[in-house]
């Protein structure tokens, strides 16, 4: 079994509540949206295959029991399920970064999924499975990355359909970089009193000119 991947390394963990951690990156080749703020385009199509076994080898040599799993898109490849649930038993904690276009039902229930709810602003909102919402549990994250007020009213309105009993310190709020300032998005978030976490993208703070890996 093989996986097309387009690049593996080690860096800071920049997004979810892992945020700050030394974390090793899988980037799989591929993804069935095309959001208008996109940073990782590169992925779309450049990968070389690589076997389950090798690259759980590759990831176990960097020396770090953080693992995320990302794309593009890495539910678009059948075999993707296979590798976390490799990793998962040789006892790595393992991070799903998904755009919330497929139904992540297949993902071992161990691995920690990061479920991208797309706003208005990505051009891709109408595809977001939100059953995917209700196949969540406790330690799972949801993330909506906010480009406009738009966005934001868009994002509460999803926030309401988010089941009770999932933690709210776990639904980040994430402004576009370089589009919606920084303050405005907080400033929204307190005047609405809203339980949600405000998130920046830590990489692209400690990296800001540096497009991959990283």
């Amino acid at each position: 079994m093989a996986l097309l991947v387009n690049e593996i390394f080690y860096s800071i963990q920049g997004e979810s509540l892992y945020s700050g951690l030394p974390c090793t990156f899988v980037r799989l080749t591929g993804c069935n949206l095309r959001c208008t703020y996109c940073d990782t385009i590169y992925a779309y199509s450049e990968g070389t295959e690589i076997e389950i076994g090798s690259l759980v080898k590759k990831i176990s040599d960097f020396g770090c029991s953080l693992v995320e799993i990302t794309g593009g898109e890495p539910l678009i490849q059948d075999q993707s399920p296979a590798l976390i649930e490799k990793l998962l038993d040789n006892e790595f904690t393992v991070l799903l970064e998904t755009n919330g276009s497929i139904d992540i039902s297949c993902v071992d229930k161990r691995c920690i999924k990061i479920l991208d709810i797309k706003c208005p602003t990505s051009g891709e909102s109408e595809k977001n499975n939100l059953a995917n919402l209700n196949r969540l549990d406790k330690k799972d994250q949801i993330k909506f990355v906010i480009g406009n007020r738009y966005d934001y009213e868009f994002a509460k309105k999803i926030v309401k359909q988010i089941p009770t009993t999932f933690f709210r310190e776990n639904i980040l709020f994430s402004p576009v970089n370089s589009i919606l300032e920084l303050s405005e998005l907080a400033q929204w978030i307190l005047e609405d009193k809203l339980k949600v976490r405000f998130h920046l993208q830590l990489h692209k703070i400690i990296w800001p000119d540096t497009i991959r890996g990283v």
